[in-house]
């Protein structure tokens, strides 16, 4: 796994839950380092190792953290980056659901060797989609609940979301538009700001 995903996880729980957890969840991981550095890689299964040990030690579901998670990486100020890559996909939440499939792709742009899972969204009605997540890591599906949410409330808009289904590396998600133009949305500006 990319350190720059794992180096996001570890200021999630420092943040959220305070750095004595994050000490917490390196001694339940049995981790031999206390800090992930940004630009290395590391094995995956010492990213699964870290989301088992921060279950363990805050005793919330894999799924709930990885949805609080995913809008962590959207709302948090740290991540203004993340937050500007993702409003490129469009002007209206509609636009970024549609470009959703090319994200992999732009997150490659900003950072060559990180590797996204694939995400491939269908249109199943007015206003209703399907988003499904192919990936190794469990709980995908809720990581992009929580960057969904996020990015609705980024755009204004007022949308359901429900995982519907996962197995065999492959985890879908329900997506209803119910009110494109619900509130005013965050400014957003093409320009980045020095």
């Amino acid at each position: 796994m990319h350190g720059l995903i794992n180096r996001s996880i570890q200021n999630y729980i420092c943040d959220s839950f305070g750095a004595h957890r994050w000490d917490d969840v390196v001694r339940h991981a049995g981790m031999a380092f206390n800090n992930f550095e940004a630009m290395l890689t590391y094995e995956d299964s010492l990213t699964h190792a870290v989301l088992d040990a921060l279950v363990d030690v805050t005793r919330r579901s894999r799924s709930d953290l990885l949805e609080d998670f995913g809008t962590f990486l959207v709302a948090n100020p740290k991540f203004e980056g993340v937050r500007r890559l993702l409003r490129f996909g469009g002007v209206s939440f509609e636009d970024f659901l549609h470009s959703l499939d090319d994200l992999p792709d732009r997150a490659r742009l900003a950072v060559p060797d990180l590797d996204l899972p694939q995400i491939e969204l269908r249109a199943v009605g007015e206003g209703r989609y399907s988003l499904i997540c192919r990936s190794p890591v469990a709980g995908f599906a809720h990581l992009m609940m929580g960057v969904l949410r996020a990015m609705a409330d980024e755009y204004g808009a007022l949308a359901l979301l429900e995982p519907t289904g996962s197995g065999k590396g492959i985890e879908t998600l329900s997506i209803s538009l119910i009110e494109p133009d619900f509130a005013e949305g965050r400014a957003f500006e093409l320009g980045a700001r020095a």
